[in-house]
């Protein structure tokens, strides 16, 4: 019996928490195709029919000593959590990059720059997002599981390719972030006096960014360090979250 205190137990743990499941027969080939993401499981619906994306599945599968679990269609769809789009292919990825929220303290003990999200309910929007941080100097994201899309197909797809490149902190709730010693958590409001651009940003710092319907949310916005805007000009109110995103992270 392993005890949940041992190395053993804390390493396993570790490694299950870091597996996303995306699904979909097209995904799967091309997760399969790339030899720098690490696989941990593939499954498969029984009820499949044998087709040329299917063979294919197979074969970089067995190329890549990929194991293959077959499961029944509503079984399947539970580990999707997607049946309807899930084509009954589903497929299980360890990212070393995906990690929870208390790993920040031990990956960077000294300055920081994160961008929090808040409510990011469009799949799209999160991989733009994924996508601006990724080729910026942005340190991470920060990623709550409650009131949040999920880590998915679509997100990947929107992120175009950037999904795994930079580090994704996963959190249950976003309050978590409050507890951060030293750290200046800094909202971005549309009804904010200050400036963004005229922000000297601290070395440990927190950026949070809401939807567009009702920006971040009360208790957030209470506790933050900062509240700033972002100047807008011809009457126009405010900015897609991924375009608010992208100007946060390349700031100098």
């Amino acid at each position: 019996m392993i005890m949940a205190d041992s190395p053993e137990y804390l390493e396993k743990k570790a490694f299950f928490d870091s597996l996303i499941t995306l699904y979909g027969r097209n995904v799967a080939v091309e997760v399969l195709r790339d030899d720098t993401i690490q696989i941990h499981k593939l499954h498969l619906s029984k009820s499949n029919r044998s087709d040329e994306t299917i063979e294919e599945i197979l074969s970089l599968a067995d190329m890549r000593r990929v194991e293959i679990k077959y499961h029944t269609k509503e079984s399947l769809s539970r580990i999707s959590k997607n049946s309807a789009q899930d084509q009954g292919v589903a497929i299980d990825v360890h990212s070393a990059n995906y990690r929870h929220v208390s790993s920040i303290a031990q990956d960077f003990p000294n300055d920081f720059r994160f961008l929090a999200l808040d409510g990011i309910n469009n799949p799209q929007n999160l991989g733009m997002i994924v996508r601006s941080a990724a080729a910026s100097k942005i340190d991470g994201i920060i990623l709550p599981r409650k009131n949040s899309t999920k880590l998915s197909p679509l997100v990947m797809k929107a992120s175009a390719g950037t999904l795994f490149k930079i580090p994704i902190y996963y959190c249950n709730d976003l309050d978590e972030i409050l507890t951060f010693k030293d750290t200046a958590i800094i909202t971005l409001s549309s009804h904010a006096q200050s400036d963004i651009h005229s922000l000297k940003i601290p070395p440990r710092s927190i950026f949070v960014l809401g939807n567009e319907s009702e920006g971040v949310s009360d208790k957030i916005a209470a506790s933050s360090t900062h509240s700033v805007s972002i100047s807008m000009y011809r009457g126009v109110e405010s900015l897609n979250v991924a375009v608010t995103a992208g100007i946060v992270s390349f700031l100098p």
